[in-house]
């Protein structure tokens, strides 16, 4: 390559003095081949995040989404979301090891002295554990932590919203769960309707939990404005079959003055699937 490359030898780089200053096509693409980046997998998404528990005062960690590292590719009709690599409402409770308290992430550092004291003679004098997790919580240790949220829940008598929220949420995990579920599974199809059944148990609750709290807590409620629980509610009440309540609430957001375009346009689509079930089940 004649003088290109001269003076190289005197940095310690002689050897690189016959390299061609335009490769070829196979070397290029080899290389690009080389840099593929790696696929990565839940747990790469996950680390442990540190909590002290407002009932025992103990300090624990527990596996946390790296916040903005998931990518949301789509959502079902009653908002739950769906993300790309890891589901992560899994990851929506803390649960205390210690003494048993659990509630979901926005919940839980809101706790009464009252409260606490009726945690701890509920729940924590009999509480035995938790089951040691691995690199990522399955849908099952999920599920269970949401159960042990709603039982605080009610134990420490929290707002009808917090309680409703917990069971949408619980539904929604046995709905990934189902989806997930791998065709070895043994007794596939009896699981698959347990899920469904127990799915539509906590939609019920749920859907009565957001009508007890509407016309007595303040907005937001659960992070969400009116409208959002409004069209929430809405759909709760077509999943149970409720079709006038469906109408009458999804009516309520179309009609109000203070809806953005995102909810309308999403009321619009929940009218026509109410409409669609309505024919289908007449």
């Amino acid at each position: 390559m004649g003088n290109l490359f001269s003076g190289l030898d005197s940095l310690g780089l002689g050897k690189l003095s016959d390299m061609n200053v335009y490769e070829t096509e196979e070397k290029v693409e080899k290389v690009k081949e080389e840099q593929k980046p790696v696929e990565l997998t839940e747990s790469d998404f996950l680390f442990d995040k540190s909590f002290t528990c407002p009932v025992c005062d103990k300090e624990f960690k527990v596996k946390t989404v790296r916040t903005g590292k998931v990518k949301l590719i789509a959502a079902d009709s009653d908002l739950r979301p769906k993300y790309q690599t890891v589901d992560s409402l899994k990851y929506d409770v803390v649960a205390c090891p210690h003494c048993g308290y659990a509630a979901l992430n926005r919940y839980f550092n809101y706790m009464t002295s009252a409260q606490a004291k009726l945690i701890k003679t509920n729940i924590s004098a009999n509480f035995k554990g938790l089951a040691t997790e691995g690199d990522i919580v399955t849908y099952d240790e999920a599920i269970t932590k949401h159960r042990l949220a709603l039982v605080n829940a009610i134990v420490k008598h929290a707002k009808s919203s917090e309680k409703a929220y917990t069971c949408l949420k619980t539904a929604w995990l046995l709905r990934g769960k189902v989806e997930t579920l791998p065709e070895d599974t043994p007794n596939r199809e009896e699981v698959i309707k347990q899920c469904q059944t127990e799915e539509r148990e906590f939609l019920e609750n749920a859907y009565n939990g957001f009508m007890e709290a509407f016309p007595k807590e303040l907005f937001p409620m659960c992070g969400m404005d009116e409208n959002t629980v409004s069209y929430l509610v809405a759909d709760l009440a077509r999943r149970l079959g409720k079709y006038e309540d469906a109408t009458r609430w999804v009516s309520r957001v179309l009609v109000s003055r203070n809806s953005n375009e995102r909810i309308k346009a999403k009321s619009r689509e929940l009218k026509e699937l109410i409409a669609a079930d309505m024919k289908k089940n007449q």
